[in-house]
């Protein structure tokens, strides 16, 4: 089972008793409290997620394969069937820091490059970086460094927090039972079913000294 320590408890749906006297204004604040204790309680269920214990941050060093990737953010809808499995080289540092560069192939065969420098915080397997404008928290969530690895981050602009979870494998295939684990564990920090994806394969990637070619 993936290393987590969530709260599976569900938001409190506020009770609506039928009466003949009742306002509009009454339904619409009841209606606003129980989307607000849902928010609040998948915000909740999010931040208690823990990293694995006993995290090695050198044994995540090296090439992994993006394979599936869920997130509750808007933007994923309109993106989600454009996105294919990519790449990522992870480098710890001499500092405790996790280089991470992506890599994918874009649908007129170029190559899509991204690089961020996750900061080490005083948890280990939890970080933190910037990017496209937010704030990450980033967590090694379970971790089988020569199988797969699956990450939870939680990504904060303009105060909004979105969640995003990532499933990578050290080949292009892994089991269907991670596959699974990975869909319930996204269930489980509020994602959707229809926002968690498996990313088809996306041809082949070679390294030179700077990176992703």
């Amino acid at each position: 089972n993936f290393n987590k320590r969530t709260s599976r408890s569900s938001s409190v749906l506020l009770p609506i008793i039928a009466s003949a006297d009742w306002s509009c204004s009454s339904v619409a604040m009841t209606l606003l409290l129980t989307v607000l204790g849902a928010v609040l309680c998948c915000f909740t269920v999010s931040s208690e997620v823990a990293p694995q214990a006993d995290f090695n941050l050198q044994a995540m060093a090296g090439k992994w394969y993006l394979i599936g990737f869920a997130t509750n953010a808007q933007w994923f809808v309109s993106h989600r069937g454009s996105m294919k499995m990519g790449t990522a080289m992870f480098t710890p540092t001499t500092d405790g820091d996790l280089d991470m560069s992506y890599a994918s192939l874009n649908a007129d065969g170029s190559c899509w490059r991204m690089n961020n420098l996750a900061k080490k915080t005083d948890m280990p397997g939890k970080f933190t970086y910037t990017s496209w404008g937010n704030m990450n928290d980033m967590r090694m969530i379970d971790v089988k460094y020569d199988e797969y690895a699956l990450t939870h981050t939680i990504k904060t602009k303009g105060g909004v927090p979105t969640t995003v979870n990532k499933l990578y494998g050290r080949t292009e295939d892994l089991s269907a039972d991670l596959l699974e684990k990975f869909r319930q564990f996204s269930l489980e920090t509020g994602i959707l079913p229809e926002n968690i994806a498996f990313l088809p394969k996306n041809g082949t990637f070679y390294f030179n000294r700077k990176g992703f070619m």
